[in-house]
């Protein structure tokens, strides 16, 4: 049976994250200690920017007198405008001075070249819980992961890194769009209805917004907010002042009934917010998390689809489309490429059945 892993909408499970710095540090965590989304798990510095400088054309000397030119031993700290090197002249008179353009630590001077590596101070990188919970695994001088009760709602495209902020209803119904935010919305997750537009958008980075979570996009709106296209890369390191959600897809598309009635339950809530995406190998969700106090008990979808299963359409004519399986036929059908494949009926809330290949469709996991 064939068909896409769907998209996780879910009131309680047991949630993990996994944190990882870039490079080796120190771990601020133990196993068992309880952490807040925004403590810091972990800490290291990397490496400060590297300045190449070419004394021998700022000094006019040849490379093999660079060293001894330097009023700076390497290893030394230098400030930005510190005189680091001077020229003898000639006879005493006209010396040349190199008066240093950044700051950081003279790392080696070449006496073949004429040239002086300057290192920029180390960056400090801090790593945050992201989800408050429980830490159930330390890797030592790399990370931790962290567990909670959560309910968890992933989105199908989102731009943006990680935010966190109380939810907040910006929307009346799953069908509203969001057109304008108010102006009260510093630090807070806001969950629309429908199709987002642009000026929503700004207005929420301007009052200082921590997330947008609407049902779609149009994706002129996003070339226009990003100032290019987005292609098929991965997503999570746009620097546009919020992170953003898409819950169903793109173009004017309600937020499905179930999701945006869950978001309502939560409002108030503290919600963990991630746009990263990737679409192809090694598939990566956009997602809301919501830790809750105890984990209730849920059905959890059948891993493979059957007669009932909610599921979402995810490829033309019918994107975007919600229902639930009406019918598996057992035999494979001919399709308008007249290709043959698995085939499936899907019926929507208004009683409208289509027909699609197995693999356009995603289970809606609950």
């Amino acid at each position: 049976m064939s068909y896409t892993p769907g998209l996780l909408v879910t009131a309680s499970t047991r949630h993990r994250v996994r944190r990882r710095l870039p490079i080796a540090g120190e771990v601020q965590v133990q196993s068992g200690q309880a952490v807040a989304a925004t403590d810091i798990v972990a800490r290291t510095e990397r490496p400060g920017d590297v300045f190449p400088i070419n004394l021998k054309s700022r000094l006019g000397v040849a490379p093999a007198d660079v060293p001894r030119c330097l009023l700076k031993a390497v290893g030394e700290a230098v400030e930005v405008g510190e005189t680091v090197a001077r020229s003898p002249g000639l006879w005493g008179f006209f010396a040349q001075e190199y008066g240093s353009e950044f700051a950081g630590t003279i790392e080696s001077v070449s006496e073949v070249t004429g040239q002086m590596i300057l290192r920029g101070p180390p960056q400090a990188v801090e790593l945050t819980a992201y989800l408050a919970g429980e830490v159930v695994h330390v890797e030592p001088s790399r990370g931790c992961d962290i567990e909670a009760d959560a309910a968890v709602v992933q989105g199908i495209f989102g731009i943006g890194g990680e935010s966190h902020g109380p939810i907040r209803m910006v929307a009346a119904t799953p069908q509203e769009p969001l057109q304008a935010v108010p102006p009260d919305v510093a630090g807070q997750v806001l969950v629309g209805g429908g199709r987002v537009t642009i000026d929503a958008i700004r207005q929420a980075i301007e009052h200082n917004a921590a997330a947008i979570v609407a049902g779609g996009i149009d994706d002129a709106d996003l070339k226009t907010l990003l100032g290019y296209d987005l292609g098929v890369a991965i997503t999570g390191t746009e620097q546009i002042g919020l992170t953003l959600v898409i819950t169903e897809g793109f173009g004017d598309i309600a937020m499905a009934t179930r999701t945006f009635e869950l978001f309502a339950s939560l409002a108030g809530r503290d919600a963990s917010v991630n746009g990263t995406t990737q679409i192809r190998a090694g598939v990566l969700r956009p997602e809301v998390i919501v830790p809750v106090e105890t984990m209730a008990a849920a059905a959890t979808a059948a891993s493979e689809l059957a007669v009932g299963a909610p599921v979402r359409i995810i490829r033309d004519p019918y994107f975007g489309v919600l229902g639930e399986v009406d019918a598996l036929p057992p035999e494979p059908a001919v399709l308008e490429s007249e290709s043959k494949a698995r085939v499936l009926v899907v019926r929507t809330g208004d009683g409208a059945r289509h027909t699609v290949p197995r693999a356009n469709v995603e289970l809606i996991e609950t």
